[in-house]
Order: structure tokens, then sequence, then C-alpha cells
């Protein structure tokens, strides 16, 4: 690998500030104490401009080199999840039910890193934008960012983006043009039907067996609706109803995910789930009310971009170590509005703890891989604006 050599000496620094960010865990729109760290160690690497309070926590710093009039973004994400840690790490999270199980502290830490390069460096021609998103874990901090004029106060033309991937071995990366990341989904049915005794059903509407033939039937949407070329997944993860083993309810409600990756199998999806609820509901004399709620878009990656991505990979790790056409996943991401708004590409660099995968209560980001995304992001700015 060709880890840059100064990014390699301050390894031990960035360690450090993954394992404190790791050790104090914050939800979304809450990263109060790591958007203060955040801003001020750009301050103190320093930055031309230094951003806070976008989308709440946001914080966006600027680097600027040469006269050249390019400018481009480069996106991590700060925000923990509700998890009790179970990891057994000595930097394990203080506070009870929030850790860092989906490595963004190795992604703050790794943008941190290539600021504090970059500013030292200022190897480059034209205007780098450091994005330290909040709330990326379902609740749209990337979106609230461009509600409150991202692109407008900070004109950059292209997006980048990064996440680790236990999977895959540390010095390593994995890309594709097109649909990177699934649309996300979901979706709500409830039933009101007739209670009664659970000896005499022939007194009651029974919105369990409602709801067991609406989850069967909604399995015949990817199966027999989608386009078999076309990807799609949808799962049924709740059904509820009842108190009594001789009761038959009142009610029931099932809900679910849906994800998708092209708008017209979305539209299908969201179609097929109303009409299958109000259709059974309708056969068995059960009101059905359906809610479908629009999540994440699909994250979609623009073809140039990716190759300009994939090679500033290579540039660190080598050649045969970047897959340049690496399978879409069902996972989401709120990157995806970022790139509806901007040609860009967004990267899965690898952290090598299969063992332990996102979301896991055992997670913990590999710092070996560190100074692998520090140099990503380093090498990505110097080959999209070179220095004259």
């Amino acid at each position: 690998m060709a880890i840059i050599n100064r990014i390699g000496e301050f390894h031990q620094d960035m360690t450090a500030w993954r394992r404190d960010l790791h050790a104090h865990p914050e939800l979304g729109f809450e990263e109060h104490r790591t958007a203060a760290i955040v801003a001020d160690r750009l301050k103190a690497f320093g930055l031309d401009e230094i951003h806070t309070g976008i989308a709440r926590t946001g914080v966006v710093g600027v680097l600027r080199a040469g006269t050249g009039s390019g400018a481009i973004g480069l996106r991590a994400d700060m925000d923990a999840l509700p998890i009790d840690e179970a990891s057994g790490a000595p930097h394990a999270s203080t506070t009870s039910g929030k850790m860092h199980a989906c490595g963004h502290d190795g992604h703050t830490t790794m943008l941190l890193g290539a600021a504090r390069y970059l500013a030292e460096t200022r190897n480059f021609d034209g205007t780098v934008y450091l994005i330290f998103q909040p709330a990326e874990e379902m609740l749209g901090g990337g979106r609230v960012m461009l509600e409150e004029g991202l692109l407008e106060r900070f004109p950059m033309s292209q997006l980048y983006g990064l996440h680790n991937w236990p999977k895959l071995p540390v010095g390593s990366f994995a890309v594709r043009p097109g649909p990177m990341m699934a649309a996300a989904d979901r979706f709500t049915l409830t039933l009101h039907g007739q209670g009664g005794h659970g000896a005499m059903p022939e007194l009651a509407r029974d919105p369990v067996v409602a709801a067991a033939q609406i989850v069967l039937a909604m399995q015949t949407i990817v199966s027999r609706n989608v386009d078999p070329v076309k990807q799609a997944v949808v799962s049924v993860t709740q059904i509820h109803s009842g108190d009594a083993f001789n009761v038959i309810p009142q009610t029931a409600m099932i809900a679910g995910t849906c994800r998708s990756f092209a708008p017209e199998v979305r539209d299908l999806i969201e179609r097929r789930i109303s009409s299958i609820g109000h259709g059974v509901g309708e056969a068995l004399q059960v009101e059905v009310n359906v809610a479908y709620e629009r999540g994440y878009p699909p994250t979609v990656n623009s073809e140039a971009e990716t190759v300009l991505a994939a090679q500033a990979a290579a540039d660190v790790v080598g050649d045969e170590r970047v897959d340049r056409a690496t399978p879409p996943v069902m996972g989401a991401e709120d990157f995806s509005y970022m790139l509806e708004q901007r040609p860009g590409s967004y990267i899965f660099m690898g952290s090598g703890r299969p063992e332990a995968p996102l979301h896991s209560p055992q997670y913990d980001f590999n710092d070996e891989a560190l100074t692998v995304g520090a140099s990503y992001w380093a090498r990505l700015v110097e080959r999209l604006l070179p220095a004259r």
C-alpha cells in the first residue's frame, strides 16, 4: 500500500481521536460534543473557514489553495446508534444505550486526518469543503443540510462519500457506477375487525387471519410482480395483535421495510402493498388502513466521478485491490440526497472485521484502516484538483 507518509506519522493521534469519539457516542442531531471537537481540530489545523450549526450540529470546514475555481465536497457522518455496546474494548461507550456501531467515529476521524494533511501541504488547486454531517441513521441529516442551503453556501460541483465495510480486508476498496445502495421505505398496515370469543369465531371478523393472508400475499410482490432482472426486497418485520389465548382481537398491525433501486420498482411495490391490503381486507370484512412512508432514495454513483474515485483508491492500495464492479447492497444511506443534487461517488473501504458486522453490539472500527481512509481522501483531492 502507498499510505501517505505524513498521514502515517500521525496515526497514533488519529487513533486517540477515534477512540475518544467511540467512548462518547451521540445520537442523530445530538452530536454537540462531537461537533465541538471537529470544529476545534479544524481550527487547530488552520482551515480557512469553519462553519457550525448546519442542520443543528453539522460542521463544514473550508480549505483553499492556488487560484483554481474547482470545488469539491467530502462528507463524513458523525452520529451513533441506540445500541448497548458489547465489544469489550477499553474505549467502549461510556453512555448506556448508545454506541458507534456503524463506524461513524472512524469516518469522522479519517476526514479530520485528511484535513490535517491537506491544510499542511495545500498540494491542490481549488476549494475543498469538508462536510461533517449529523443524523445519517434514518433521520436524514444530509437532507436537512441541503434544505438549510449547503450547496448554495458552499458551491461545490462534485460530492464524495465513504463507508467502512467489515467484510472487506483493510487495504481494499469497492465501488460501482450506478446504484450502490438501495432506497429504504417502510409500511404499516392497521387492521380493524370485530373482536370476540376464541370459541365463537363466527361472531367475529378476525384481523389475525386477515393479517396472515396479507403477509403471505405480500411475498408475491417480488416473486411475481417485479421484473426478475431487477432487485427488490419486501420484508414484513412486525406483526402485533391480541393479548389472550381465548380472545379474537379487535385489531392487528403489520409493519416492515421495502428496498429497491429503480423508481418504477419502488412505485410498483407501494401500489401492490396498498392493493393487497385493501383487497384482503374487503374479502374478509376487515378494515385495512395502509401507510407507506418513503425513506432515503437510492444512492446512485455517477459514472465519471466513480472512475475518478476508483483511481484515487488505487493510488493508495493498488489497482488490484479496488473492486470497480461490486454488487449493490440493500442497505440505505442518506448521502443519496446529496448525489441527487451533484455528481459524485460513494465508496466502500475495507475495515477487515467480518466477525463483528455493522450495527452489531460487538462492532468496533478497526484503527488500522484510519490511514487508508485519510490517504484516500487526500489523494482524491490531489487528483481532482491537481496543483499547478
